[in-house]
């Protein structure tokens, strides 16, 4: 007897083992669906195109329930080539030439810049799904933007009804609140149409998710706040106890460091605190991730960590998934060093507020992050972005490390539970399995 439960597609460029931003999310969220009784297939890029251009974690694909078929297509990425005996002559030897029709040739089907190329294999393979299993429900997150053209299809020629999961935005500019595309250009027209026959539309925060509810309000009731939280598996244990009296405190970050990070700011910040205040002479901090968005490391970050490695500013790599816990236990406070942006919240702060452990704000207070950590007992934010207040956070959180109390430290933990990335997703998941229902339940269904 075939099964019956519902079949949702989950489109997704960044899954395990890509240890691109987004991935945890991609992760929890097709779990979560297996979970409520989905069966769930994974449409993502091979294994190759993550090797090549952004790096892998595999110890993540571990994690991906049992239950969940991969089905994995072809990702090529030019641009991104460091392989000479790969380049085409034209790319030799007119290499300004060939990066405008690169860009030209990219968004020619999809306006996307490096992954429009991806919109044909992507409609071909959700059709083939589809053909071999009818597919009751389409969840498609971004970015790149160009997942949505699988629930596109499937919508427009079978009825498959669809949520388009943003984490961050496709026409605002998260990070000041401009807009990335013209009003009215082929961008705006093809959101605004996607939005139109979606059946839900999550954003990672409430700012995001009003900015596109002003601007789409025949459909914002259908917008929903699904923010990122933690994974309760990889979460670290709380550290209800001050470190050892004679131990040197450790401050540490954890994620991916982009050049909007202020990271020559907190460095500025770090270095006043160092040389003034006894704590912070000893201390050490080190950050842990990737340095820019690829698998090779941005050198002018390098260089940067590098010229205050006398204060004893470090860079220790990226870290596993499965080894995030353990490099949590190394920390005595946490730095969060963010963006600027009312839109900017982070997955890491939902996970920072689990250790139980100060929380230093290296970001403008106007970052959405600040809306989650307000209410945190140890949080220590910075007035702004100058040497002398990012000083004196760092100050305020190295005397909170040896002097908090388990009391104070516990009220921490429980604040962090609300934050559990299941409990974000499961209100959306029940009310979606309600909407793909049976595999007859959509009209219009073909097999």
């Amino acid at each position: 007897m075939p099964d019956e439960s519902p079949h949702v597609l989950y489109v997704a460029w960044g899954f395990p083992p890509c240890r691109a931003g987004g991935v945890y999310r991609a992760l929890a969220t097709a779990n979560a669906f297996a979970r409520a009784g989905c069966r769930v297939t994974v449409l993502t890029a091979e294994r190759e195109a993550f090797e090549r251009y952004t790096g892998t974690d595999p110890s993540m694909e571990e994690q991906v329930d049992e239950s969940i078929e991969v089905v994995r297509i072809p990702f090529d990425w030019p641009g991104m080539e460091s392989d000479l005996r790969r380049w085409s002559a034209a790319r030799v030897f007119a290499p300004r030439l060939w990066r405008k029709w690169r860009a030209k040739e990219d968004q020619k089907d999809f306006p996307e810049a490096a992954y429009g190329p991806w919109w044909g294999p992507l409609r071909a393979a959700a059709l083939q799904i589809h053909a071999r299993d009818a597919v009751d429900l389409v969840v498609a997150t971004a970015n790149p933007n160009v997942d949505f053209a699988a629930a596109q299809i499937l919508n427009e020629q079978h009825g498959v009804p669809y949520v388009m999961d943003y984490r961050d935005a496709w026409m605002l500019d998260v990070f000041d609140g401009s807009l990335l595309h013209e009003e009215g250009g082929r961008v705006e027209q093809l959101e605004r149409s996607l939005l139109e026959k979606s059946s839900e539309v999550w954003f990672v925060n409430e700012p995001i998710r009003a900015w596109h509810a002003e601007r789409h309000p025949d459909i914002a009731d259908r917008m929903h706040v699904v923010a990122n939280g933690y994974d309760p598996e990889f979460a670290p244990e709380p550290q209800l106890e001050a470190p050892p009296a004679d131990k040197p405190l450790s401050f540490g970050y954890i994620g991916t460091v982009s050049p909007k990070v202020p990271l020559a700011e907190f460095a500025e910040g770090w270095r006043v605190a160092h040389e003034r205040h006894p704590e912070l002479a000893t201390a050490t901090a080190q950050v842990r991730g990737y340095l820019g968005f690829y698998s090779t490391p941005s050198p002018v970050l390098l260089n940067l960590i590098d010229e205050y490695s006398d204060v004893n500013l470090s860079y220790g790599g990226p870290v596993p998934k499965a080894e995030v816990r353990q490099v949590y236990e190394n920390f005595d406070v946490c730095l969060l060093i963010l963006g600027a942006g009312k839109y900017v919240t982070s997955g890491k702060v939902f996970e920072y507020t689990s250790t139980a452990l100060p929380i230093v704000s290296v970001h403008d207070p106007g970052n959405a992050a600040s809306d989650v950590l307000r209410d945190y007992p140890l949080w220590f934010p910075v007035d702004d972005l100058e040497p002398e207040s990012i000083a004196r956070a760092l100050e305020a959180a190295a005397e909170a490390a040896r002097n908090a109390t388990p009391e104070v430290r516990q009220a921490c933990r429980d604040y962090s539970l609300t934050f559990a990335r299941d409990l974000q997703l499961q209100p959306r998941v029940e009310a979606l399995r309600e909407l793909a229902g049976g595999r007859d339940s959509l009209e219009g269904r073909t097999a």
